[in-house]
């Protein structure tokens, strides 16, 4: 096993995949950190589409693209697509939604999908979180309900370039200080 912060330093939003086809167990193991990640209240108010046929994945990336802005047009060449469905939190979440004015199925989501992504580098797989997405249309290709909401797509793959990168973030003094808001 990976150091935890090496891991997170090889963590990276990958654009270029191989043609590589992904082992079932990796996804498999992703699919188990995301089943061990915590939630409000063990709420897990989560849905893993795994997106492998290679007909529906052109579709659901063709319906990831901007056509007019140019995103994502990487996401055709990963060989997987994740789809993160929302599901309902459980009535003890959404009782402390209500009374604290939080939104914990949300960060519950944020909270799998960073499992997910961890778990894929540790696989030596790339990914890549996508927010911009034809939602309605995806829906439909999946199968998820109307009232259900499509929150992210995951491509998954592996790098055409396993450089690392190195990571332009804020200094640990820029975002975080001690016992007050400064």
């Amino acid at each position: 096993m990976t150091d935890f912060l090496d891991l997170v330093r090889k963590r990276q939003s990958v654009r270029k995949y191989s043609a590589r086809e992904i082992e079932e167990e990796k996804i498999s193991r992703c699919i188990e950190a995301v089943r061990l990640a915590p939630s409000a209240c063990n709420s897990q108010p989560w849905k893993f589409i795994i997106v492998d046929d290679p007909e529906l994945k052109l579709k659901v990336a063709d319906a990831s693209e901007s056509k007019v802005l140019g995103f994502n047009k990487f996401a055709k060449n990963c060989p997987v697509i994740v789809a993160v469905v929302r599901e309902a939190p459980n009535i003890t979440s959404r009782l402390g939604m209500m009374l604290k004015n939080k939104p914990y199925p949300i960060m519950d989501v944020g909270i799998a999908v960073s499992h997910f992504c961890l778990q894929a580098a540790d696989e030596n797989l790339g990914t890549c979180i996508i927010g911009w997405f034809n939602e309605k249309k995806i829906k439909k290709l999946l199968g998820i309900p109307k009232r259900k909401r499509l929150d992210l797509l995951i491509a998954v793959g592996y790098a055409e370039d396993e450089t690392v990168l190195p990571k332009q973030r804020k200094s640990a003094a820029q975002m975080s200080v001690k016992n007050k808001y400064a």
